[in-house]
């Protein structure tokens, strides 16, 4: 819960320059980060992300917060379900701090909140589409994010802004809810 505290707090003070936020997932990391506490506590340890905070990119549905694709069209627009990615790293105890933002259908990094800024030179963008994801770690708004792949998302915005990306291998996780 302290950890998902303090990377709330710093989600909500380094946004409004870095643009790389969709929507806060706040009641669900507080309800998950508890759980994990007391899951700990227990003894029952899932691993490594049990109780560790990262972020989406918003094209990946999280039951009860919009699935905006970045596009103005569809920012209310709400998946009843969790995409399969998300359901993996919830059976992994991991928690969800937030909903980044992707470049308008996935192209880009420019949505309809404005185009995310590269932390380390904020007059420049974050690149490709899974630019909020890499904005984020890069300024250590929390330790891990997970974007997509498919004409350079992860690579571009990795390169931009000095993150380590890994490149899906497709068929590897389910894309359902993405």
């Amino acid at each position: 819960t302290a950890l998902a505290k303090f990377f709330l707090e710093r989600l909500k003070k380094h946004n409004p320059m870095l643009l790389c936020v969709v929507n806060l997932t706040e009641e669900r990391a507080l309800k998950e980060a508890a759980k994990a506490d007391a899951e700990i506590a227990a003894g029952q340890y899932r691993g490594p992300l049990h109780g560790i905070p990262y972020g989406a990119k918003d094209i990946l549905a999280a039951k009860g917060y919009p699935t905006t694709w970045g596009s103005a069209i569809f920012k209310d627009q709400m998946i009843d379900e969790d995409a399969a990615v998300v359901k993996k790293l919830a059976e992994a105890g991991a928690v969800l701090v937030a909903k980044m933002t992707v470049g308008e259908f996935a192209w880009g990094d420019v949505w309809y909140g404005g185009m995310t800024r590269n932390p380390w030179d904020t007059a420049q963008g974050s690149s490709g589409s899974s630019a909020g994801s890499a904005s984020a770690v890069a300024a250590g708004l929390f330790p891990f994010a997970i974007g997509t792949e498919t004409w350079g998302s992860i690579v571009s915005t990795s390169t931009r802004c000095g993150t380590t990306g890994l490149r899906p291998t497709f068929g590897r996780i389910s894309r359902t809810g993405a």
